[in-house]
């Protein structure tokens, strides 16, 4: 993740692909160089209507959702429930994102390994798209509510 943050995630903004947003580690005017405690990136995208899970009646071409593409917390910070924050924080801005006029019907995401889908899963909130278990989907009524 590091990787992303320090080749990516500048380079992904200035082309108009993605955006992420920094929790710093340090407090603002301090002399030394800033760290980063965690982050998180949205980007839009879009999926079949087929594969998603929700009631509704959806147009026959591609419907446009947020993207959380990247999500992180320092290992510095574990066991102070920063990733739980920086999730509920990359949620909102999605919201947020949409009701400024970003038109997205949820957000979709990419889970790692195991031990993220568990820390996904224990919000239950977040249902699985289409057949992979990786690949988990929220509706934007159901993000509203946080």
């Amino acid at each position: 993740m590091d990787t992303f943050l320090s080749r990516f995630a500048v380079k992904h903004g200035k082309l108009g692909i993605s955006r992420t947003w920094v929790l710093p580690t340090t407090k603002s005017g301090e002399s030394q160089k800033e760290k980063i405690a965690a982050y998180f990136t949205l980007s839009s995208s879009t999926v079949v209507r087929d594969d998603i899970p929700v009631e509704k009646s959806l147009p026959g071409y591609p419907v446009p959702v947020v993207l959380l593409a990247r999500l992180a917390a320092s290992e510095d910070y574990q066991g102070q429930r920063l990733g739980e924050k920086t999730l509920i924080a990359s949620l909102r801005k999605s919201v947020e994102l949409t009701d400024i006029g970003l038109p997205a019907l949820g957000l979709i995401l990419d889970v790692l390994d195991q031990d993220a889908l568990k820390f996904y899963q224990h919000y239950g909130i977040f249902k699985s798209f289409t057949d992979d278990p990786m690949r988990l989907f929220v509706s934007m009524h159901v993000l509203r509510k946080i």
